[in-house]
Protein backbone atom coordinates (compact mmCIF):
# COMPACT_ATOMS: atom_id res chain seq x y z
CA UNK A 1 0.00 0.00 0.00
CA UNK A 2 1.29 3.37 -1.06
CA UNK A 3 -0.02 7.29 -1.02
CA UNK A 4 1.11 9.90 -2.68
CA UNK A 5 -0.06 13.66 -2.42
CA UNK A 6 -1.67 15.36 -5.55
CA UNK A 7 -2.89 18.75 -5.05
CA UNK A 8 -3.48 18.57 -1.28
CA UNK A 9 -5.29 14.69 -1.54
CA UNK A 10 -3.51 11.55 -0.46
CA UNK A 11 -4.03 9.18 -3.46
CA UNK A 12 -3.65 5.39 -2.90
CA UNK A 13 -1.27 3.92 -5.45
CA UNK A 14 -0.14 0.37 -6.28
CA UNK A 15 3.31 -0.44 -8.49
CA UNK A 16 3.56 -3.69 -10.12
CA UNK A 17 6.02 -5.41 -12.44
CA UNK A 18 8.88 -3.91 -14.27
CA UNK A 19 10.16 -2.72 -17.71
CA UNK A 20 8.26 0.27 -19.78
CA UNK A 21 5.27 2.46 -17.80
CA UNK A 22 1.36 1.79 -18.41
CA UNK A 23 -1.05 3.60 -16.59
CA UNK A 24 -4.53 2.12 -15.83
CA UNK A 25 -7.30 4.32 -14.93
CA UNK A 26 -10.78 3.00 -14.04
CA UNK A 27 -14.08 3.87 -15.14
CA UNK A 28 -16.50 5.55 -13.16
CA UNK A 29 -16.88 4.87 -9.70
CA UNK A 30 -14.34 1.95 -9.68
CA UNK A 31 -11.27 1.08 -7.72
CA UNK A 32 -7.40 -0.27 -7.61
CA UNK A 33 -8.51 -4.00 -7.68
CA UNK A 34 -10.72 -4.24 -10.62
CA UNK A 35 -7.66 -4.37 -12.93
CA UNK A 36 -6.34 -7.03 -10.90
CA UNK A 37 -7.25 -10.01 -13.17
CA UNK A 38 -5.22 -8.25 -15.55
CA UNK A 39 -2.02 -7.02 -13.46
CA UNK A 40 -0.52 -10.57 -13.60
CA UNK A 41 -0.70 -10.40 -17.23
CA UNK A 42 1.28 -7.11 -17.87
CA UNK A 43 3.39 -7.19 -14.70
CA UNK A 44 6.32 -9.56 -16.59
CA UNK A 45 6.52 -6.63 -19.39
CA UNK A 46 5.65 -3.68 -18.20
CA UNK A 47 5.62 -0.74 -14.79
CA UNK A 48 2.14 -1.02 -14.12
CA UNK A 49 0.79 2.31 -12.27
CA UNK A 50 -2.93 2.12 -11.02
CA UNK A 51 -4.54 4.65 -8.86
CA UNK A 52 -7.36 5.78 -6.79
CA UNK A 53 -8.89 9.12 -8.02
CA UNK A 54 -10.26 11.47 -4.66
CA UNK A 55 -12.95 9.65 -3.19
CA UNK A 56 -12.42 5.98 -4.96
CA UNK A 57 -10.91 3.04 -3.40
CA UNK A 58 -8.73 4.01 -0.59
CA UNK A 59 -8.04 7.65 -1.69
CA UNK A 60 -8.46 10.79 0.33
CA UNK A 61 -11.52 12.59 -0.64
CA UNK A 62 -12.07 15.19 -3.18
CA UNK A 63 -11.57 19.31 -2.85
CA UNK A 64 -12.41 19.86 -5.85
CA UNK A 65 -15.37 19.07 -8.63
CA UNK A 66 -14.02 16.62 -11.64
CA UNK A 67 -12.58 18.27 -14.64
CA UNK A 68 -11.74 16.64 -17.55
CA UNK A 69 -8.39 18.76 -17.44
CA UNK A 70 -7.99 18.00 -13.95
CA UNK A 71 -8.27 14.63 -14.77
CA UNK A 72 -5.51 14.51 -16.96
CA UNK A 73 -3.56 16.49 -14.67
CA UNK A 74 -3.99 13.99 -12.41
CA UNK A 75 -2.25 11.39 -14.46
CA UNK A 76 0.98 13.13 -14.96
CA UNK A 77 1.41 14.20 -11.19
CA UNK A 78 0.53 10.75 -9.92
CA UNK A 79 3.79 9.57 -12.64
CA UNK A 80 5.84 13.15 -10.95
CA UNK A 81 5.13 11.87 -7.45
CA UNK A 82 6.11 8.44 -8.21
CA UNK A 83 9.36 9.62 -10.32
CA UNK A 84 7.84 8.54 -13.78
CA UNK A 85 8.95 10.85 -16.46
CA UNK A 86 9.49 8.57 -19.63
CA UNK A 87 6.61 8.17 -21.94
CA UNK A 88 3.99 5.66 -20.69
CA UNK A 89 1.23 3.99 -22.28
CA UNK A 90 -2.15 4.90 -20.77
CA UNK A 91 -5.10 3.23 -20.75
CA UNK A 92 -8.58 4.31 -19.65
CA UNK A 93 -11.48 2.28 -19.14
CA UNK A 94 -15.11 3.64 -19.43
CA UNK A 95 -15.20 6.75 -18.63
CA UNK A 96 -11.21 6.99 -18.01
CA UNK A 97 -10.92 7.15 -21.68
CA UNK A 98 -11.92 10.47 -21.51
CA UNK A 99 -9.27 11.09 -18.86
CA UNK A 100 -7.02 9.01 -20.99
CA UNK A 101 -7.37 10.69 -24.45
CA UNK A 102 -6.98 13.83 -22.65
CA UNK A 103 -3.91 13.17 -20.99
CA UNK A 104 -2.36 11.87 -24.03
CA UNK A 105 -3.32 15.19 -26.07
CA UNK A 106 -2.27 17.49 -23.14
CA UNK A 107 0.68 15.57 -22.17
CA UNK A 108 1.98 14.26 -26.28
CA UNK A 109 5.84 13.98 -24.91
CA UNK A 110 5.07 12.09 -22.10
CA UNK A 111 2.70 9.78 -24.18
CA UNK A 112 3.82 6.53 -25.41
CA UNK A 113 0.47 4.97 -26.66
CA UNK A 114 -3.29 5.16 -25.46
CA UNK A 115 -5.54 2.57 -24.71
CA UNK A 116 -9.03 3.02 -24.63
CA UNK A 117 -11.23 0.18 -23.37
CA UNK A 118 -14.77 0.00 -23.74
CA UNK A 119 -14.38 3.79 -23.67
CA UNK A 120 -17.18 6.39 -23.08
CA UNK A 121 -18.78 7.47 -26.53
CA UNK A 122 -20.46 10.78 -27.25
CA UNK A 123 -20.68 11.65 -30.44
CA UNK A 124 -22.42 15.05 -30.52
CA UNK A 125 -22.21 16.32 -26.29
CA UNK A 126 -24.22 19.14 -25.67
CA UNK A 127 -23.64 21.62 -22.21
CA UNK A 128 -25.78 20.94 -19.53
CA UNK A 129 -28.05 23.22 -18.38
CA UNK A 130 -28.18 25.20 -14.98
CA UNK A 131 -24.99 23.45 -14.56
CA UNK A 132 -24.44 25.32 -11.11
CA UNK A 133 -28.14 24.62 -9.81
CA UNK A 134 -27.22 20.66 -11.03
CA UNK A 135 -23.91 20.29 -9.28
CA UNK A 136 -25.54 22.20 -5.82
CA UNK A 137 -28.46 19.70 -5.86
CA UNK A 138 -26.04 16.52 -6.38
CA UNK A 139 -23.64 17.69 -3.59
CA UNK A 140 -27.16 18.16 -1.47
CA UNK A 141 -28.23 14.74 -2.47
CA UNK A 142 -24.59 13.26 -1.45
CA UNK A 143 -24.73 14.87 2.07
CA UNK A 144 -28.21 13.94 2.81
CA UNK A 145 -27.84 9.88 1.64
CA UNK A 146 -24.41 9.83 3.69
CA UNK A 147 -25.86 11.34 6.94
CA UNK A 148 -28.85 8.57 6.55
CA UNK A 149 -25.98 6.20 6.76
CA UNK A 150 -26.60 4.99 2.83
CA UNK A 151 -23.51 4.45 2.17
CA UNK A 152 -22.54 1.75 4.79
CA UNK A 153 -26.28 -0.04 4.94
CA UNK A 154 -26.39 -0.45 0.96
CA UNK A 155 -22.96 0.98 -0.92
CA UNK A 156 -20.90 -2.87 -0.79
CA UNK A 157 -24.26 -4.15 -2.18
CA UNK A 158 -24.92 -1.13 -4.86
CA UNK A 159 -21.36 -1.78 -6.26
CA UNK A 160 -21.74 -5.33 -6.47
CA UNK A 161 -24.39 -5.40 -8.24
CA UNK A 162 -23.76 -2.94 -10.90
CA UNK A 163 -20.24 -5.00 -11.77
CA UNK A 164 -22.94 -7.98 -12.38
CA UNK A 165 -25.05 -6.39 -14.46
CA UNK A 166 -22.03 -5.18 -16.31
CA UNK A 167 -20.57 -8.72 -16.72
CA UNK A 168 -20.73 -11.93 -18.77
CA UNK A 169 -19.61 -13.78 -16.30
CA UNK A 170 -21.43 -14.26 -13.16
CA UNK A 171 -20.73 -12.13 -9.64
CA UNK A 172 -18.58 -9.89 -8.76
CA UNK A 173 -15.02 -11.37 -8.34
CA UNK A 174 -13.65 -8.71 -5.77
CA UNK A 175 -13.11 -9.91 -2.44
CA UNK A 176 -15.94 -8.84 -0.02
CA UNK A 177 -13.64 -6.80 2.09
CA UNK A 178 -11.96 -5.02 -0.05
CA UNK A 179 -15.20 -4.18 -1.51
CA UNK A 180 -16.46 -2.91 1.96
CA UNK A 181 -13.75 -0.84 2.65
CA UNK A 182 -13.62 1.10 -0.55
CA UNK A 183 -17.94 1.58 -0.81
CA UNK A 184 -19.38 1.69 2.55
CA UNK A 185 -18.45 5.48 3.24
CA UNK A 186 -19.59 9.01 2.48
CA UNK A 187 -16.49 10.06 0.66
CA UNK A 188 -16.89 7.10 -1.93
CA UNK A 189 -20.48 7.98 -2.43
CA UNK A 190 -19.86 11.70 -2.88
CA UNK A 191 -17.31 10.87 -5.32
CA UNK A 192 -19.50 8.27 -7.54
CA UNK A 193 -22.03 11.29 -7.57
CA UNK A 194 -19.85 13.85 -8.74
CA UNK A 195 -18.77 11.67 -11.50
CA UNK A 196 -21.98 11.21 -12.86
CA UNK A 197 -22.86 14.28 -12.51
CA UNK A 198 -20.20 15.67 -14.79
CA UNK A 199 -19.89 13.01 -17.30
CA UNK A 200 -21.24 15.59 -19.85
CA UNK A 201 -19.28 18.47 -19.12
CA UNK A 202 -15.98 16.08 -19.46
CA UNK A 203 -17.87 14.92 -22.85
CA UNK A 204 -18.04 18.69 -23.92
CA UNK A 205 -14.39 19.23 -22.64
CA UNK A 206 -12.88 16.66 -24.90
CA UNK A 207 -14.75 17.65 -27.86
CA UNK A 208 -13.20 21.03 -27.63
CA UNK A 209 -9.91 19.35 -26.49
CA UNK A 210 -9.76 17.58 -29.97
CA UNK A 211 -10.39 20.41 -31.91
CA UNK A 212 -7.39 22.26 -30.84
CA UNK A 213 -5.09 19.41 -29.51
CA UNK A 214 -4.03 16.52 -32.05
CA UNK A 215 -2.95 13.36 -30.40
CA UNK A 216 0.60 12.65 -30.60
CA UNK A 217 2.25 10.70 -32.92
CA UNK A 218 2.10 7.22 -30.46
CA UNK A 219 -0.01 4.30 -31.45
CA UNK A 220 -3.66 4.30 -30.26
CA UNK A 221 -6.07 1.46 -29.69
CA UNK A 222 -9.88 0.95 -29.23
CA UNK A 223 -10.71 -2.48 -27.86
CA UNK A 224 -14.54 -2.98 -27.34
CA UNK A 225 -16.59 -5.35 -25.71
CA UNK A 226 -18.52 -8.21 -27.67
CA UNK A 227 -21.09 -9.89 -25.66
CA UNK A 228 -22.17 -13.49 -26.48
CA UNK A 229 -24.89 -13.66 -29.13
CA UNK A 230 -28.45 -14.23 -27.71
CA UNK A 231 -27.70 -12.50 -24.88
CA UNK A 232 -29.88 -9.85 -22.92
CA UNK A 233 -26.29 -7.66 -23.54
CA UNK A 234 -25.82 -8.92 -27.60
CA UNK A 235 -28.28 -5.88 -28.77
CA UNK A 236 -26.79 -3.17 -26.95
CA UNK A 237 -23.44 -4.65 -27.60
CA UNK A 238 -23.53 -4.54 -31.62
CA UNK A 239 -24.64 -0.62 -31.35
CA UNK A 240 -21.80 -0.07 -28.99
CA UNK A 241 -19.40 -1.94 -30.82
CA UNK A 242 -20.13 -0.16 -34.24
CA UNK A 243 -19.67 3.05 -31.95
CA UNK A 244 -16.13 1.80 -30.93
CA UNK A 245 -15.69 1.08 -34.36
CA UNK A 246 -16.29 5.33 -35.23
CA UNK A 247 -14.18 6.27 -32.39
CA UNK A 248 -11.18 4.31 -33.53
CA UNK A 249 -11.46 5.44 -36.93
CA UNK A 250 -12.04 8.69 -35.93
CA UNK A 251 -8.50 9.09 -33.86
CA UNK A 252 -6.88 6.53 -36.48
CA UNK A 253 -6.62 3.85 -33.93
CA UNK A 254 -6.06 -0.20 -34.14
CA UNK A 255 -9.56 -1.50 -33.93
CA UNK A 256 -9.94 -4.72 -31.40
CA UNK A 257 -13.01 -6.77 -30.23
CA UNK A 258 -12.98 -8.87 -27.70
CA UNK A 259 -12.00 -12.58 -28.86
CA UNK A 260 -14.26 -13.93 -26.04
CA UNK A 261 -17.96 -12.75 -24.81
CA UNK A 262 -17.86 -9.85 -22.20
CA UNK A 263 -19.46 -6.91 -21.02
CA UNK A 264 -18.31 -3.50 -19.83
CA UNK A 265 -16.43 -4.54 -17.41
CA UNK A 266 -13.73 -6.29 -19.93
CA UNK A 267 -10.96 -6.15 -17.65
CA UNK A 268 -13.22 -9.08 -15.38
CA UNK A 269 -14.17 -10.91 -17.85
CA UNK A 270 -11.59 -10.55 -20.28
CA UNK A 271 -8.24 -9.62 -18.68
CA UNK A 272 -6.03 -11.37 -21.78
CA UNK A 273 -7.58 -9.38 -24.72
CA UNK A 274 -7.00 -6.21 -22.15
CA UNK A 275 -3.26 -7.38 -21.52
CA UNK A 276 -2.99 -8.15 -25.49
CA UNK A 277 -4.38 -4.44 -25.89
CA UNK A 278 -1.94 -2.96 -23.66
CA UNK A 279 1.39 -4.86 -25.00
CA UNK A 280 0.78 -4.62 -28.83
CA UNK A 281 0.63 0.00 -27.91
CA UNK A 282 3.62 1.52 -26.94
CA UNK A 283 6.83 0.42 -26.52
CA UNK A 284 8.35 -3.16 -26.72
Amino acid sequence: MRFVRVEGVPHHVRVDGDGPVCVLSAGLGLAWFDWDPVVPLLAPHRTVVRFDRPGLGLSGPARTWPTLTAEARRIARVLDALGFDAPVTVAGHSLAGFHAEAFARLHPARTAGLVLLDAAVEETPGPRRARAARDACTRACGTLLATVGLPRALGPALRSAVVRAGRAAAGDPAPYDLVRSAYSTSRSLHAVLAENATYRDEAVELAALRRRSPLPAAPVTVLAAAAAPGTVLAARSGRWVTRQRALAARLDATFRVTRGPSGHFLMLDRPEDVAAAVLATGPT
